[in-house]
């Protein structure tokens, strides 16, 4: 992502005890760095009759969007295929990074890009039990989604660090 989002605090209530200074408020690349290494993403989407749908997947961080996977026939995918409203967090709920957007589907990722998300997807989930290793060519019929936050959230000692960013192109 090219332009840093801007950062401040989010609107809370005042019990909450969240500072009013800027003192404590945590960079965006604490953010990113959690982004780039987490192994597990909970999504939470909206199912066409406004019920809530959440479900852990796996994803990578890469140039300031989220890419992650799923079959078109996945209750998240027929979901953003309705509605793309997303949100997502990381597993932690001590390091906590929250992500809010809008998916797409991405389709067929040019080359550089697929090999790309090739090496960022085997560097994480290799070493897992499922030991997996997508090729390039692993998206090119689909299932590949992309989200870049419009707001972002997060906190490594509540309520000292909350920070929220707002991205300049949302």
């Amino acid at each position: 992502m090219s332009d840093e989002p801007r950062q401040s605090r989010p609107a809370m209530p005042a019990g909450y005890g969240v500072p009013e200074s800027d003192e404590g408020m945590l960079d965006w690349s604490w953010a990113v760095e959690r982004l780039e290494t987490a192994r597990n993403y909970w999504f939470s989407t909206t199912r066409p009759d406004d019920r809530p749908h959440v479900m852990p997947a796996w994803a990578v961080w890469l140039d300031g969007e989220l890419y992650f996977e799923g079959s078109p026939l996945t209750r998240r995918a027929r979901n953003l295929t309705v509605n793309p409203a997303v949100v997502v967090h990381l597993e932690s709920g001590d390091e906590v990074v929250i992500l809010e957007g809008e998916a797409r589907e991405v389709g067929k990722p040019d080359r550089a890009l697929a090999e790309r998300l090739a090496a960022g997807f085997t560097a994480k989930y290799a070493a897992t039990t499922y030991n997996y290793r997508p090729s390039p060519e692993q998206w090119d019929r689909g299932g590949l989604w992309a989200m870049r936050p419009d707001v972002a959230f997060g906190w490594s000692e509540f309520p000292k660090t909350v920070t929220r960013w707002r991205f300049p192109d949302a």
